[in-house]
């Protein structure tokens, strides 16, 4: 019975929302826009967060990255701590396959270390041209960075040691010079060395804001080859030959400078990505290699010591801090249009005071009297809630698609900004209807 007769102060109340639509709509759009921001800014925390992982995924897990930097070998410093670094430097063979051999022998936290070294290449098959990035590695690389295979296998110890004239090729390579056959087995020409496919790596999501000196690079458009077929094939750039050192004598007698398509770049290798055994171990392990590194390299910091990881969850941090910001300007966006509903549920009751009267006057109880008026203000908050979830989501699609920033629009951001809402009305609500439920009936008759 009881259930029946608050269903009936329910009906009352939705038909005096649908008596006056206008009002309830405009009381409803603090919740909508409140609910909206709640799942577009969710959305972007959630894209943001989804972005960090798949990053560290690509950077590895526990990796350290060595890159080489520029320093001056000239000679031509300007006297004092200049003449002596440049000295030094000449001295310093630069990042090497050598020293990537040291780590993983001589630190005993590492687990795995590949060599990486990078070039330009344009491959070649059948008359067609694609531009590529060969890159010499280890066998180990594919498993640092986590990169499978669409089929295939990686290269072998035998294959690695002598040199052999092995590659596997990213998705793009085989999309351009394979898309209707097998790529197992078939040759590629890149520079003046055919290469015989083994493997095709799986094609792997590029984020824009991953950065190569985190060591991520998208592997769709690389040709992965062993380091000493590189070294024996390619190019050793450790080697000097004697075109070389007269070019350089010749710069520094007339102190012209290098040509500007010369390659400056005089290290062996591109990086060394060395991935540790435990995560607590990445900062010792890397200023050991960055002391090691430094003897090594005849007292010169001709290197950078990099841990992709902490830079990542540093970045990630940030994120955070600035999604729960925008949260909490949401939150407060939800809690004015809660307050907005309260303000025009007061100014209501005020205005019906002749048919709170009325009510009362034919038996309706002051719960009655509540659970109409609340009633009202729930439903035009669940109302504006079910508007602002898809303005929410439609919202968040437009930021993907104008700004190019991920969302993503989780079922939990959902069921938390419907909830808010609904309570939401229940709240801020309560005071109007309990307001309404204690006026008099006499008053009633004043108006």
């Amino acid at each position: 019975m009881w259930i029946e007769r608050y269903f009936h102060d329910v009906l009352i109340g939705i038909q005096a929302i649908f008596d006056n639509r206008l009002k309830s709509m405009l009381t409803a759009l603090g919740i909508i826009f409140g609910v909206a921001a709640v799942i577009s800014m969710m959305a972007i925390g959630n894209g943001a967060e989804q972005e960090i992982l798949e990053q560290i995924k690509m950077v590895g897990v526990n990796n350290i990255v060595v890159t080489p930097t520029s320093v001056s070998i000239d000679g031509s410093g300007s006297g004092g701590e200049e003449d002596g670094a440049a000295a030094r430097s000449k001295f310093s063979k630069g990042l090497s396959l050598l020293d990537a051999q040291a780590i993983a022998e001589v630190i005993p936290a590492v687990d795995k270390v590949s060599p990486v070294i990078s070039f330009n290449y344009s491959a070649i098959l059948n008359g067609k041209s694609n531009p590529v990035v060969l890159e010499g590695v280890d066998a180990s690389y594919f498993d640092v960075f986590s990169i499978g295979l669409q089929s295939g296998d990686v290269f072998n110890q035998t294959q690695s040691e002598l040199g052999q004239p092995v590659c596997l090729i990213g998705d793009n390579i085989r999309n351009v010079f394979f898309n209707q056959e097998d790529p197992i087995g078939k040759s590629i020409k890149c520079g003046q060395v055919w290469l015989k496919v083994i493997g095709v790596v799986e094609k792997r999501d590029f984020t824009a804001s991953a950065s190569d000196e985190m060591g991520i690079s998208s592997s769709d458009n690389k040709i992965f080859v062993p380091v000493q077929t590189v070294l024996l094939r390619f190019k050793n750039r450790s080697l000097v030959r004697a075109d070389e050192v007269e070019r350089a004598n010749s710069r520094q007698r007339n102190a012209a400078g290098t040509s500007a398509g010369e390659d400056k770049n005089l290290n062996q290798l591109s990086k060394i990505i060395i991935q540790v055994k435990e995560t607590e171990q990445l900062n010792a392990t890397a200023n050991v290699v960055k002391r090691m590194l430094f003897r090594r390299h005849s007292e010169m910091y001709d290197f950078e010591v990099t841990i992709p990881e902490l830079l990542l969850k540093q970045q990630q941090r940030t994120k955070n801090i600035f999604n729960v910001v925008l949260g909490a300007i949401a939150g407060i966006s939800l809690i004015v249009g809660g307050i907005g509903i309260m303000n025009i549920m007061l100014a209501s009751v005020m205005e019906r005071i002749r048919e709170i009267g009325t009510r009362q006057a034919i038996g309706a109880s002051q719960k009655d009297i509540i659970v109409q008026f609340l009633s009202e203000s729930t439903l035009i908050s669940v109302f504006g809630g079910i508007i602002g979830i898809i303005l929410g989501v439609a919202l968040s699609q437009i930021i993907t698609a104008v700004f190019d920033i991920k969302t993503i629009v989780s079922f939990f951001s959902i069921f938390i900004a419907f909830g808010v809402s609904a309570a939401v009305g229940i709240i801020f609500g309560y005071l109007p209807a309990k307001q309404a439920a204690e006026k008099d009936p006499v008053e009633s008759l004043r108006y």
